[in-house]
């Protein structure tokens, strides 16, 4: 991924440190607007445009840039298809941008930004959601999300470093948060807050999918850790 964070190791190291804590979202998952009726329907093909035409790109550059097919790519700047995540992971790489430029409803212009429930943006993978609480405001000191996991999912074996702080609020269910050798069991009115140079996994031990409140905070502004967290590799399930 573009900028990614260190932690006193090795650059390529750090990568597949980061990449391997979003390992539950499949790369068949869809970016999709919540379905309340009120909610404006994100235009992921027009925000690609957009986003591709602010950097002067043509869309056979872009297509080079991505190791994707030039068809592929008019498709979905046109609507005629959707983009998987890791579809949406190999533009955001391409393009330096983070992947919540892409379901975005407005430029991010705001001062103040109220949201109801099931009016923001969201990603709906096959075990879990995320939430961009600060959609439409250009966030500087960290980036909040709200994360639904479902039962057994978990990190991966391999721990999770990047720079700056990691803040976890437990909202429903059951997580574990496994930093160096001691484990933090998050349940409802929980919280952690840590230093995220220390080697760090999560787990959902409930039974039932989990929700949390996850605020990530660079001390690089050009560090992206939502972009490491959120990679999307095949599944990674914790046999019961």
């Amino acid at each position: 991924m573009p900028n990614p964070l260190h932690s006193g190791g090795s650059h390529a190291g750090a990568v597949q440190h980061h990449r391997r804590h979003w390992r539950t979202l499949t790369a068949e998952s869809q970016i999709a607007a919540p379905g309340a009726s009120t909610t404006t329907e994100v235009d992921v093909g027009r925000r690609l445009r957009e986003l591709r035409i602010e950097r002067g790109q043509s869309i056979r550059a872009l297509a080079e840039k991505s190791d994707l097919n030039v068809n592929t790519l008019s498709l979905i700047e046109n609507g005629k298809t959707s983009p998987s995540v890791s579809t949406l992971q190999q533009l955001a790489q391409a393009l330096q941008v983070p992947i919540t430029a892409f379901f975005e409803i407005e430029p991010p212009q705001k001062s103040i930004v109220y949201q109801k429930t099931g009016q923001r943006p969201r990603a709906v993978f096959s075990h879990g959601t995320l939430e961009d609480l600060g959609a439409g405001l250009t966030l500087r000191g960290g980036q909040p999300l709200l994360v639904t996991l479902e039962p057994g999912t978990d990190s991966g074996p391999a721990p999770i470093v990047h720079t700056g702080h990691e803040f976890v609020y437990c909202l429903e269910g059951r997580l574990t948060y496994t930093i160096e050798d001691q484990s933090y069991l998050l349940e409802p009115g929980d919280s952690l807050l840590f230093e995220a140079h220390l080697p760090h996994r999560w787990q959902n031990v409930g039974a039932i999918p989990s929700r949390s409140l996850l605020v990530l905070c660079p001390s690089d502004e050009n560090d992206r850790p939502t972009e490491q967290h959120f990679t999307p590799e095949p599944a990674h399930i914790v046999a019961k």
